[in-house]
């Protein structure tokens, strides 16, 4: 499988820069998902790739082969676009073996080809049926038939699941992954769904402003984010965020703010020392705050209840500390009158320094 590397590219519309300089580097068998909110260059860099975009500055080399002034046909890559793209006359046999026949494939192998990708992805029944005949998710799976069709060494998605509904992009995302394990390939996925993002990649592209700003695996991003964005973006419900300080006394460390003070344990106190009397954000997941009315008030938050959101096994506390909103997960089965004012513990270890200014983590 080809290694794909981008360097510093750069791409512009008249004056104004949207991607600032992309370095990266995807590897062979790897599935890349570049992800972030609306705007931030994921679908640009994707384009750019397909050769749907024309580079302004940088390259892009394909096993070490520069790329960027070929033409889209020939990259080697297939591509899966959002709106499907599928022939409306032709029927599902038809769409998926458009490319093999456009290139005069023998009869035989072209028939052959199809069977083997109609049954990856479960369409042997419906090779007869036109589009107009199939559900959102059954066209969704035409669409990736036909990129399977190309037998090519790259598979570009852009964001595929977006125009299903919550219950079948669940269904197709198991899908996907199965997909990518019996085929591998080199397959890069673009989505602003960070769920998607984190169940499906190998590796996790975070971008935002036409910037990386964090790649790495799914555990990676999620337990070390290099700063707020990443924190913030990774992880639903999202990180609760908190303006502190930080202050040493009597020997310990501790992060204070409007409604709390929390010292911290070994680890971050080392961390925090080098920071002391500097303005932080505070960073806890919801995941990590913990009913516990004993707990040890220097390791705990004391937060008023507001809203209950209730998600089925567990339930989203929507609480008050000092001045900011926290969000806090517990079971549900543990009911919580609102108006209540509940001790939760911290987890040490869930614990996220960010310094106020630069955002990045301490």
């Amino acid at each position: 499988m080809p290694t794909i590397r981008l360097e510093n590219l750069v791409k512009r519309y008249g004056n104004v820069e949207v991607l600032h300089g992309i370095e990266l580097e995807m590897a062979d068998n790897e599935f890349t998902v570049l992800v972030g909110p609306s705007g931030c260059g994921k679908s640009t860099t994707l384009r750019m790739i397909a050769g749907l975009e024309d580079v302004s500055e940088g390259e892009i080399y394909v096993d070490g082969k520069p790329v960027s002034h070929l033409e889209p046909k020939e990259r080697d890559l297939a591509m899966v676009f959002q709106d499907y793209a599928l022939y409306p006359h032709m029927n599902v046999a038809q769409n998926i073996s458009f490319a093999l026949r456009l290139a005069k494939r023998p009869k035989s192998e072209i028939n052959a080809k199809v069977r083997e990708v109609a049954d990856m992805v479960g369409l042997t029944e419906f090779l007869g049926r036109k589009p107009g005949a199939l559900s959102g998710g059954q066209r969704q799976r035409v669409a990736m038939a036909r990129a399977l069709a190309k037998d090519s060494g790259i598979f570009l998605f852009d964001e595929p699941l977006s125009n299903l509904d919550a219950k079948l992009r669940g269904q197709m995302r198991a899908e996907l992954a199965l997909m990518s394990q019996r085929v591998q390939k080199n397959m890069i996925y673009v989505t602003h769904d960070q769920i998607e993002a984190m169940t499906l990649a190998d590796r996790i592209v975070v971008m935002h402003g036409g910037h990386i700003q964090q790649q790495g695996t799914p555990e990676e991003l999620f337990k070390r984010p290099v700063n707020k964005f990443v924190a913030g973006f990774m992880g639903m419900p999202p990180m609760n965020f908190l303006d502190g300080q930080i202050e040493e006394q009597g020997g310990e460390i501790f992060v204070t703010g409007d409604g709390f003070k929390l010292k911290l344990d070994d680890a971050k106190a080392n961390t925090a020392r080098m920071h002391s009397d500097r303005a932080v954000t505070l960073g806890i997941r919801p995941s990590d705050l913990n009913f516990d009315n004993d707990a040890d008030p220097e390791r705990a938050l004391t937060l008023d209840v507001q809203v209950s959101e209730y998600v089925g096994a567990q339930s989203v506390l929507l609480c008050k500390c000092g001045g900011a909103q926290v969000m806090v997960e517990v079971n549900s089965e543990s009911p919580v009158a609102l108006g209540q004012r509940l001790t939760f513990g911290v987890n040490p270890r869930g614990i996220h320094l960010f310094d106020r200014t630069s955002e990045r983590a301490l």
